[in-house]
């Protein structure tokens, strides 16, 4: 069969076609033809996230997505993004606790500049005094704007660190923006130690899809990538967090709230885990959309919340342990802890009663509309090569998890709702709206 009649019958069935090689250096690649557009995306993720953060360096991760736009050898100062939008391109990157992402839509014809650039940055960041006290200020500011001043942000993003011990898994027991003082302490030589141990080929995957062709890809990468020198391996981050024990509670107060928030926080298992197909699927039915549970249940019926949700990892997949969350905003004249009861309700009658045909029906429409819509675009199926390559057992399982998704059961939400929504398991967490005491925690 010609190939590209091959690569258009998979793209119909909703399967990604994909081939991939590792450079001498440990550059690893994956590349995908769609011809559908006359534009490529180009995508790398670097395998350093928050996780990788030591005691007195949180914020580093998230620091060196920034500097990764302040120039290197050929590039000048944010000349990075210029090159691009001249193009005609796009460009962004992000920083999540178990990754770091650049990523590039161009014109199919300049494919080599997106390619250069990013061969460019990877070989000879330019990390200097300047750039970093610049950007340490740009990302102050960004905690201040996104965080620190939006009403129950603070509680929310500190609140999800709270299920972990910083002695055994600091690696999630932080957050991904950092503190304030860890970034404030930070010194040059402890940022070009970061980028040497962590912006390195073997400590990276570049995934390439659009309208290339892949004979001409393979040779710039090579030419481009190539000789980038790789760095030691990095070491393993280590988290030993269990579920179990006595239920934690933990009261803030906010001055930029104008209305109590509950949020239950509970551990979950690694992205990798057979449970986790499971777990998205009660995921939705708890708290996503206008059936939902919370939302019929204490949004409608009780009145007693002006919004309510339930979030899984809300920073993306995690190769170690990650959270489950369901939250709710009361109404006017509700109390936080009959809010709490109110959503505790709904979650032990899931793990003790199970699901509805109707639900699990429901769920599973709605995992299969976000596993298309993942897939549209040249961005989107990079990401999702780069997701499989990195949270999954292998690459190949892109086009074989929808089914495991669908082959989902109620009795397999009943059996994880039962074995991780336990007491033991609770992070409680009570936003108080208006000044109050300084935040923090307690039992």
């Amino acid at each position: 069969m010609h190939s590209l009649l091959f690569v258009a019958l998979l793209a119909q069935s909703g399967a990604i076609p994909f081939e991939q090689f590792t450079l001498p250096n440990g550059l690893h690649v994956i590349y995908s033809e769609d011809h559908s557009t006359p534009i490529v995306s180009v995508d790398v993720w670097y395998e350093v996230g928050s996780r990788n953060e030591h005691p007195g360096h949180s914020g580093f991760a998230h620091l060196f997505e920034h500097m990764m736009f302040q120039g290197s050898a050929h590039i000048k100062k944010a000349e990075h993004n210029q090159l691009i939008e001249r193009a005609g391109g796009d460009f962004n990157g992000s920083t999540a606790e178990d990754r770091t992402n650049y990523w590039e839509t161009v014109p199919s014809n300049r494919l080599n500049l997106a390619l250069w650039a990013e061969a460019d940055r990877m070989r000879s960041l330019a990390i200097t005094e300047e750039n970093f006290e610049n950007q340490r200020q740009a990302v102050k500011e960004e905690r201040r704007l996104r965080v620190d001043n939006q009403p129950y942000q603070t509680a929310f993003t500190d609140g999800l660190t709270w299920p972990f011990d910083s002695t055994t898994c600091f690696s999630y027991a932080h957050t991904v923006i950092g503190s304030m003082a860890d970034l404030d302490a930070a010194k040059l030589p402890d940022v070009q130690a970061f980028f040497d141990t962590y912006y390195a080929p073997n400590n990276a995957t570049l995934v390439v899809v659009g309208d290339f062709v892949p004979g001409q890809l393979r040779t710039l990468v090579n030419q481009y990538f190539a000789g980038v020198p790789s760095h030691p391996a990095p070491e393993a981050p280590r988290c030993e967090a269990s579920a179990g024990g006595a239920p934690a509670r933990h009261e803030v107060h906010d001055a930029h709230a104008n209305l109590d928030a509950v949020l239950r926080i509970y551990r979950v298992p690694e992205h990798r885990s057979a449970d986790t197909p499971a777990l998205e699927v009660l995921n939705i039915i708890v708290g996503q959309g206008e059936s939902s549970r919370l939302n019929v249940a204490v949004v409608r019926r009780e009145k007693a919340a002006v919004a309510t949700g339930a979030i899984l990892n809300p920073f993306g997949s995690r190769n170690g342990p990650g959270v489950w969350v369901a939250y709710g905003i009361v109404n006017q004249g509700v109390s936080a802890d009959r809010m709490d009861s109110l959503i505790a309700v709904q979650l032990d009658s899931i793990r003790t009663y199970g699901i509805s045909a109707a639900e699990l029906d429901k769920a599973k429409n709605a995992l299969r509309a976000g596993f298309i819509g993942n897939r549209e675009t040249t961005l989107g199926k990079a990401e999702e090569l780069h997701h499989y390559r990195t949270f999954h057992n292998s690459v190949d399982e892109i086009n074989t998890d929808l089914d495991k998704l669908l082959a989902v059961t109620s009795d397999d939400v009943k059996r994880v709702a039962g074995r991780y929504l336990e007491p033991g398991n609770l992070t409680r967490l009570i936003v108080r709206a208006g000044a109050g005491p300084a935040s923090g925690g307690g039992q």
